[in-house]
């Protein structure tokens, strides 16, 4: 059994590891709310781990590297949403057209800012930890408190974007285009913007959890960082029933899950490092089949919208 402060670098990991997660699930979430699907989440955090491991190189500046990521992301929602929403196409297969777009971008600019490269190389400055004097002879508030600053930036959007949705007309014109856009539209609210900056808004919050890879839990972008994290974005974004404070319950379900496999790999358990590694995905495919079934998207969500189509 754990003690006090392994119990508390599990709580730490648990924070670290799930704010990627929350990034790409809450921008998941704004898209999904205002009716453009958007599972390219995987495809936009690695062109955002990869903009900001680049900039994070060459500038020594991480803060800027995060802005820089969560533009890159932002870019690439762009297409998606001109493809999905002026075009009408189907968002499915534009999301998985980014998916495979995003990591051949990454790795074509590896490459050419890295002498061939197929990872970048390591930065000297992360992002900064925060409280990590104060609590230094504190080992377990340490763990605890003494995270990156993107884990606080993370749970600071999960209240700002609650106030948002819950709290604020616009938030709640947000959440009418996702149910019935056409009756939003009669109350002169425009569909086609709201959708636009949604889909914009959740890249640069995938950039974001892209950044918080390669800036902070790693000092370096490789093919294999994102690993699928874009894919249980949506998992805890369906698993939290599309509201932040959801999103939040299920990304740290997740990031616990992350933590329990590196302690239980940091143990002499016999247990195979393999099997240890897959508990994260495991845990992922539980959650799919004892919860996804229940859970129910805004009713317009997939649903292109046209101002000549008199269906919606």
């Amino acid at each position: 059994m754990p003690d006090i402060v392994g119990i508390a670098l599990i709580i730490g990991n648990t924070l670290l590891f799930a704010t990627p997660l929350l990034y790409a699930a809450l921008g998941g979430m704004l898209s999904e709310k205002s009716g453009v699907v958007n599972i390219g989440l995987e495809g936009m955090m690695t062109i955002g781990a990869l903009v900001a491991a680049t900039v994070g190189y060459y500038t020594q500046n991480p803060w800027l590297a995060f802005l820089a990521a969560g533009a890159a992301g932002g870019l690439l929602a762009l297409l998606h949403a001109v493809v999905s929403i002026t075009f009408g196409a189907d968002q499915i297969v534009s999301g998985i057209a980014i998916n495979f777009l995003g990591p051949g971008i990454a790795l074509f600019m590896s490459r050419l800012f890295f002498d061939g490269a197929t990872q970048t190389k390591p930065i000297a400055n992360k992002m900064p930890i925060l409280f990590k004097d104060a609590l230094a002879n504190h080992p377990a508030l340490k763990y605890i408190f003494g995270q990156y600053a993107t884990v606080y930036i993370a749970l600071f959007f999960v209240l700002i974007l609650w106030i948002y949705l819950y709290k604020t007309k616009y938030g709640l014109r947000h959440i009418a285009v996702g149910e019935h856009p056409k009756a939003a539209e009669t109350l002169n609210i425009n569909v086609i913007a709201i959708r636009y900056l949604a889909v914009v808004a959740s890249g640069v919050m995938a950039g974001f959890g892209g950044a918080s890879l390669s800036l902070a839990i790693v000092s370096s972008f490789r093919q294999t960082l994102v690993s699928g994290q874009g894919f249980i974005a949506l998992v805890a974004l369906i698993f939290g029933k599309w509201t932040p404070h959801g999103i939040l319950g299920a990304c740290l379900f997740f990031g616990f899950a992350e933590a329990l496999a590196i302690f239980l790999g940091s143990t002499n358990l016999a247990i195979s490092s393999h099997l240890i590694s897959m508990v994260p995905y495991l845990s992922t495919l539980l959650i799919l089949i004892l919860f996804v079934g229940r859970s129910r998207g805004p009713k317009a969500n997939g649903v292109p919208y046209l101002k000549d189509d008199i269906s919606l």
